[in-house]
């Protein structure tokens, strides 16, 4: 199993130009398992982890509802926000700036075949993140993400996550609001819960954070938790 991951950060980049760094990536890795599979050889298959911020986007999942997107195209042009329906899971989300957004582009035969697990693992790194700073964090019974007071009725989402996995290797992942303008999560249904609340760090905290400081804590945990060797 090859635990080396090259890690990337792509600073600010157009969610399309993103999407298509992923795929491509995504593909190479796919294309070595193949080879693998079809020559009998064991030649190790790469990892990526990549942290990228995107202009204001709106994406919606495969299992998402287009009208979970309040906004018509007048709208999204006021806001200056894109839209894009993808092959992720989940519902509807926001892109922003003051957003870590990680695309884990990971062999899991490399780590773990548990798609569950994966989720819970990337979910944890966020968790022990926020508790750096001294924020409570955890996980909501029944829905994927990082909460803020999941047990009573302030319930609120901080990290969303969504993922697409094939032959057991990932794309997309997570986004964990830092200093994210949370109004613009006022034009969607997030996630497709209507009944819960979505914060920031900033908010939290009462101040922009820096996110540089946050990227190299959680680059940290999500190392430790999955045992990977970071290079780059």
């Amino acid at each position: 199993m090859n635990k080396r991951v090259t890690f990337q950060d792509w600073g600010r980049v157009d969610y399309q130009d993103a999407w298509d760094r992923q795929e491509t990536l995504f593909a190479e890795v796919i294309a070595q398992k193949s080879a693998n599979r079809v020559n009998g050889t064991t030649r190790p298959t790469a990892n990526y982890l990549v942290f990228t911020e995107h202009p204001h986007v709106y994406t919606l999942g495969k299992s998402g509802k287009p009208e979970n997107l309040l906004l018509d195209e007048t709208g999204l042009v006021e806001k200056q926000a894109a839209f894009y329906k993808i092959n992720r899971g989940g519902d509807i989300t926001y892109h922003g700036p003051g957003q870590i957004v990680g695309y884990p582009i990971l062999d899991l035969d490399n780590f773990f075949t548990d798609i569950h697990l994966y989720l819970r693992t990337l979910e944890e790194a966020v968790i022990r993140t926020l508790a750096d700073y001294g924020i409570a964090a955890g996980r909501y019974p029944g829905y994927t993400g990082v909460w803020l007071d999941a047990d009573n009725d302030r319930a609120r989402k901080i990290c969303a996550l969504g993922v697409r996995a094939s032959r057991w290797v990932t794309m997309h992942g997570f986004a964990f609001n830092v200093n994210a303008d949370l109004a613009y999560f006022d034009h969607i249904v997030p996630c497709g819960i209507d009944d819960k609340d979505v914060t920031s760090m900033q908010r939290e905290l009462g101040a922009p954070q820096d996110m540089d400081a946050v990227k190299n804590l959680l680059k940290g945990h999500i190392a430790k938790l999955f045992e990977m060797e970071l290079i780059g």
